[in-house]
């Protein structure tokens, strides 16, 4: 059953059917059937056309605001693409709902069921058409196998005989490090439990990709790139829809089989969790991030203990994590890769709900904890962010922009990015990593 795990959900045959159901699924349940003229059921068919459409956007605006402003379910609002086409399913439920009932008030001569299977048929044609646009939108789930998750369940669990011997580690410095004959011509994935031992926080299990030149005797010491993911979300997610794998390939085939080990971390414990990486009274998630991780990966990787050899990325969450974690510990990731970093952590879109969940309303304590705030506070000489945002999502270039201000003008070394056609999605993660281990590999030393 592979070639099904295989298919593709965003180009190819799926895209081609949706757009062929989804107008016609549309068409159906607007064409009037009756004794009526062609005149009046072009008319009503109009008529109808126009009516569901704006009574469906204005659901969806009123439904949007009550997520963002009532139960404060996202701390952002969700991307106009994405709102657009949430409308088109709204208007085929309404649509529908007017179907049904003129079917079966015409009673059992009119064939009800009949009708009533076409017309949900038409209504599903409807919903995949947009449920493939926002899954194009987001670029998270590529194939079935990203969406089932199947290919992520079969990674195996981090073996002994990757992990780093007892005692002092065997790995020559990657400046005197060779690359010898018969390496492998890719990396490999692994999945690891990591333990909250100085936090008692509690994380889902981390991914770790292990380059080429891990395999080889003696491994050099490589350097270490932690990752995290956006919210709602999962690690898994750098793995789909940031392509992680195909990414950091291609770096190392380009660099003798040297990449970053990277291991990409849970700081929230749940797909609906948010944490926002702080010490506060929702969890001890930066003494996780910056205690408990970096004493796992040194103890359990092959890795270069000097932390000028590590960096910090994500994205959207993630990239606000990746900023605190680079503005708090800078002597454990003094680099940090912001993929459409937030300007500040946030629980909702309102200041005060994130405060008050977060922090009991003491607006010091939460400021005091904030990128913007520290690095007014302190120098960062040394020190290096990559930025990198969608050209089609405004709010988070505006972000960037506040934040790279305030990082060159507190000492770092700053580059910015703005990614062509992607907007706040993974598009943007995927197609900045490239950019963002080039970055790192100047400051690294790693030679082409």
């Amino acid at each position: 059953m592979d070639f099904i795990e295989d298919i593709r959900l965003v180009d190819g045959p799926v895209l081609w059917f949706a757009w062929a159901a989804g107008p016609a699924g549309l068409a159906y349940l607007l064409w009037r059937r009756g004794n009526v003229s062609r005149k009046q059921r072009g008319l009503g068919t109009a008529a109808s056309a126009l009516a569901s459409a704006l009574l469906a956007a204005a659901l969806v605006a009123g439904v949007h605001w009550l997520l963002i402003y009532v139960f404060s379910v996202f701390p952002a609002v969700l991307p106009f693409d994405v709102l657009a086409w949430s409308v088109p399913p709204v208007a085929a439920v309404l649509l529908l709902a007017l179907h049904l009932r003129r079917s079966w008030r015409a009673g059992p001569a009119a064939q009800p069921w009949r009708k009533t299977a076409a017309a949900l048929a038409a209504f599903l044609g409807v919903l995949t058409l947009s449920a493939v646009q926002i899954n194009d939108y987001f670029g998270l789930n590529h194939t079935v196998s990203d969406l089932t998750g199947t290919a992520v369940a079969r990674i195996q669990p981090l073996e002994d005989g990757l992990k780093r011997a007892a005692g002092a580690s065997t790995a020559v410095s990657l400046a005197r490090w060779q690359a010898p004959a018969g390496l492998p011509d890719g990396g490999q994935l692994r999945r690891a439990p990591i333990p909250g031992t100085a936090s008692g926080f509690q994380s889902r299990e981390a991914y770790v990709y292990l380059p080429p030149a891990y395999f080889s005797s003696p491994r050099p010491a490589l350097p270490v790139l932690v990752l995290f993911s956006g919210q709602p979300g999962a690690p898994a997610d750098w793995l789909t829809g940031g392509a992680l794998r195909n990414r950091m390939d291609r770096f190392a085939s380009a660099h003798h089989g040297v990449a970053p080990v990277t291991v990409v971390v849970d700081p929230n414990g749940s797909a609906a969790g948010n944490t926002m990486c702080m010490d506060s009274r929702i969890a001890q998630a930066d003494a996780f991030l910056s205690r408990d991780v970096p004493a796992w990966i040194s103890g359990t990787l092959d890795v270069d203990p000097d932390h000028r050899q590590w960096a910090v990325g994500g994205f959207s969450f993630g990239g606000t994590c990746a900023m605190q974690m680079v503005t708090r510990h800078p002597e454990t990731y003094p680099v940090a890769l912001a993929f459409s970093s937030e300007q500040e952590p946030a629980i909702a879109k309102e200041r005060d709900k994130t405060v008050e969940a977060s922090f009991g309303g003491d607006a010091e304590a939460f400021d005091a904890l904030t990128p913007l705030r520290v690095m007014t506070e302190r120098r960062f000489e040394g020190e290096a962010i990559y930025f990198a945002a969608g050209v089609r999502d405004p709010e988070f270039l505006g972000y960037m922009d506040v934040l790279s201000a305030a990082a060159r003008a507190a000492g770092f070394t700053v580059q910015t990015r703005s990614i062509a056609d992607a907007g706040h999605s993974w598009a943007t993660a995927s197609s900045g990593l490239p950019g963002g281990l080039d970055f790192l590999a100047k400051r690294w030393g790693i030679q082409p």
